[in-house]
């Protein structure tokens, strides 16, 4: 499939790892272990944990190292902390590499990387095709080479229910450009979204919505974005809502008309909506 395959992960990124890391496990997430990136044979000083869900991810990804090359997050987070990176799936790198080339992009070629899931596991490994100078954050292709390290059983049972990422809602002042960006790097058309603005919607049944601020203010009462463009909010989907409001006992969140929502305060900087 030369086009996206569908909603890969959402990137939440910090210089401070420990704070993101017990928020996220607050809320309710299972996470994996700690991982050690690498960009080929080179050691990156960056490292993650994530909230493995059976359609699509949440990366919490953090700089562990400052002395080692940290591959362009210090300079991500020096605009601001939060959801930094959107990564669309695909199947077929070399494919979509060229139809990308095609429509006039310069990318240099497929960028490798790989993390162990845990000390003395198997290792994972990744192709990534970024979208060079997105103003929305990383935003990247990715392919999955070993997709069994990462997706078990033991990390994708959540308590406050999670199963899927559904959504990425991105507030931008220029909603058509945002949209155009995406469509271009994914391959599928767009269409206009019920509130307003655009949506992309992928193959594997999740969506990618381009919003004006006043549309996203609608959808996540009282989130302020940090800059324009930013994704600014994800819905995850849950096996039952009274129970992951059950879960989120002492962690405040409120209810709207999507679902419960946690505030970009409580989730690492991005809102994040738990829907049924």
């Amino acid at each position: 499939m030369r086009t996206s395959s569908g909603l890969d992960h959402i990137g939440i990124c910090a210089r401070s790892a420990a704070p993101l890391w017990e928020a996220y496990e607050r809320l309710g997430f299972t996470l994996t272990p700690i991982a050690r990136q690498s960009r080929g044979d080179e050691p990156l000083g960056t490292g993650n944990r994530c909230a493995m869900l059976r359609r699509g991810y949440i990366e919490l990804l953090a700089i562990l190292d400052p002395a080692l090359p940290d591959n362009g997050l210090g300079a991500m987070l020096d605009r601001f902390e939060g959801a930094r990176i959107l990564a669309l799936g695909m199947d077929d790198s070399q494919g979509n590499l060229e139809r990308l080339r095609r429509a006039g992009l310069e990318i240099p070629g497929i960028s490798p990387l790989s993390r162990p899931v845990e000390p003395g596991g198997p290792v994972a490994r990744f192709e990534r095709l970024p979208l060079p100078e997105a103003p929305e954050g990383r935003v990247q292709l990715v392919r999955h080479l070993t997709p069994e390290a990462i997706w078990q059983e033991r990390w994708m049972r959540h308590p406050n229910g999670a199963t899927e990422l559904r959504a990425a809602i991105i507030a931008t002042a220029q909603p058509a450009e945002s949209a155009a960006r995406l469509s271009r790097l994914s391959g599928l058309p767009l269409e206009p979204d019920p509130a307003g603005g655009f949506a992309l919607h992928l193959p594997d049944g999740a969506r990618v919505r381009m919003l004006s601020p006043e549309v996203a203010a609608g959808i996540l009462p009282g989130v302020e974005p940090p800059a324009l463009p930013a994704v600014i909010g994800m819905v995850v989907g849950v096996a039952d809502l009274r129970a992951t409001g059950a879960a989120l006992l002492g962690v405040p969140h409120r209810e709207t008309p999507g679902g419960l929502m946690v505030s970009p305060g409580e989730a690492g900087g991005c809102a994040l909506v738990f829907a049924a």
